[in-house]
């Protein structure tokens, strides 16, 4: 790191502008909370705008209504230019709704001012014991010697067997507290880290297909020259250091195996004493389904290049329309051309970058609505005596803890019933959450799930309210399945 470097890095690294912005910790701290703290991918504008609003009323009453001028959309949509670099602004699929998503830059500063608070134990064994254990793997992993590896094999077989031989003999070896600390708090770091790179990885594959899409609007070669390019690249990225680091992670926390036994462990682990004195997350207990939500984003951005390569081999009107194809490449030169200088003056922006064209004859027939019959009933007074403390007691059920639920338990299965969703994930506002857990069913198509109803099956559904009383009801075999990759 020379002085060149740094210079330039200060003027153009997100991450430094964010650490020298004037209401830097307003930043830090609002996308430390809306993203980084629940593992949250992408927020919808209108969603993050309330968030944000909340969150600077709450520090307008605390040092005064002149503090944060701006209102939240501003400061997000400021927050969002290339300028700034922290957020991302884009749109999904099939919708008009912007979405903003954390930059790995932002996150980055974010995680470095972190580790400036300062913290009641700082553990160095773990870390040391982990420096030895990366040594011994390298150094047996490019061992050529059959001689050599088999007597490091035999070694450590003695070593184990020397350790069972003392846990017969009634000499249980245990870590003491400090021990205990130590170990858990660099699982804590590896954790959040590991998080972190999901989102640089998600990042560079966004690259990628960001690449690809300029060169294929400014080809003017043949297709089969720009189709060997582009699908060099994809390989070149599916062979790199970082492609297959991440299929191997991929590979092995896809394991059912492996998802069970870190689910034991980890309740093991957060079940020591040591480990509650230190008043761990919850959320630790389901940090590998986190793990694999990040993941997913990443498989979703590759499988958008490759439908980005198919609908470029679907063209077959390419060769007969290739002046209207001349025109439209010029209109993209042009426009990459003026990326990076932007013209002065009122410019609109347009939310997507084609056209939604939506013909009369696709849209449904009108259907009247049925009109309702209304009985010729006197009304009579109402009793004034009644309770309207339940008008207060409402509940609100979490739709998206539900559908977390019922995919958490397909990651390890192709299907599952509700009986055993239920079972895993005990009803905790009774009749009310199997209602909706029942929607989500007849509604799988719009969750991207898939459900069977088998009716010559009923299945007992318990719950216990908060009187103690138990519940039951009998419903119909529900069956959701893991929805299967299209190819």
């Amino acid at each position: 790191m020379d002085y060149e470097t740094l210079d330039l890095l200060r003027g153009r690294h997100p991450a430094w502008r964010l650490l020298c912005a004037q209401h830097a910790p307003l930043i830090a701290s609002f996308l430390q909370r809306a993203f980084i703290d629940g593992n949250v991918r992408y927020i919808t504008q209108a969603d993050l705008t309330e968030a944000l609003e909340d969150y600077l009323f709450a520090l307008r009453e605390r040092y005064g209504q002149d503090s944060f001028k701006s209102s939240a959309i501003s400061y997000l949509n400021d927050w969002a230019e290339n300028d700034k670099g922290w957020l991302r602004k884009f749109y999904l699929d099939n919708s008009d709704e912007p979405c903003f998503d954390l930059t790995p830059a932002a996150e980055k500063a974010i995680s470095w001012l972190n580790t400036l608070t300062e913290r009641s134990f700082i553990g160095t064994e773990s870390r040391l014991l982990t420096i030895f254990d990366l040594l011994r793997q390298m150094h047996e992993g490019s061992e050529t010697d059959p001689e050599l590896r088999i007597a490091e094999l035999q070694k450590r077989r003695a070593a184990i067997d020397n350790e069972i031989e003392q846990i017969l003999s009634g000499e249980i070896p245990l870590l003491d507290d400090t021990a205990l600390k130590d170990r858990f708090q660099q699982f804590l770091q590896l954790s959040r880290d590991l998080l972190t790179d999901f989102r640089e990885v998600e990042s560079n594959f966004r690259q990628l297909d960001r690449s690809v899409r300029e060169k294929i609007a400014s080809w003017d070669g043949s297709k089969g020259a720009l189709l060997e390019e582009i699908i060099g690249e994809r390989d070149a990225i599916s062979e790199s250091d970082q492609g297959r680091s991440f299929q191997a992670f991929w590979d092995f926390l896809m394991s059912s195996v492996r998802q069970e036994e870190f689910s034991s462990q980890v309740e093991h682990v957060l079940s020591l004493e040591p480990v509650l004195e230190m008043n761990p997350d919850r959320r630790l207990r389901r940090i590998h389904y986190d793990w694999l939500e990040a993941g997913e984003h990443t498989q979703r951005t590759v499988a958008r290049l490759s439908q980005q390569l198919r609908h470029f081999l679907d063209d077959q009107a390419w060769l007969e329309d290739r002046r209207i194809m001349d025109v439209l490449h010029s209109i993209e030169n042009h426009a990459l051309a003026l990326r990076d200088n932007m013209p002065s003056g009122n410019i609109t922006s347009l939310p997507e970058n084609s056209a939604a064209i939506n013909l009369p004859l696709e849209r449904p027939l009108y259907r009247p609505p049925i009109k309702p019959i209304i009985t010729e009933t006197s009304l009579e007074t109402g009793d004034s005596d009644i309770d309207t403390s339940v008008l207060y007691s409402q509940i609100t059920i979490d739709r998206s803890e539900l559908i977390r639920n019922i995919r958490a338990e397909l990651h390890g299965a192709s299907q599952i019933n509700l009986a055993e969703i239920i079972r895993r994930h005990p009803l905790r506002f009774g009749l009310a959450e199997l209602v909706v857990y029942v929607q989500l069913a007849t509604e799988a198509a719009d969750i991207k799930l898939t459900t069977v109803v088998d009716e010559s099956v009923d299945e007992k559904i318990s719950w216990q309210t908060d009187s103690g009383t138990v519940r039951q009801a009998t419903l119909p075999r529900i069956i959701f399945l893991r929805e299967q990759s299209k190819t």
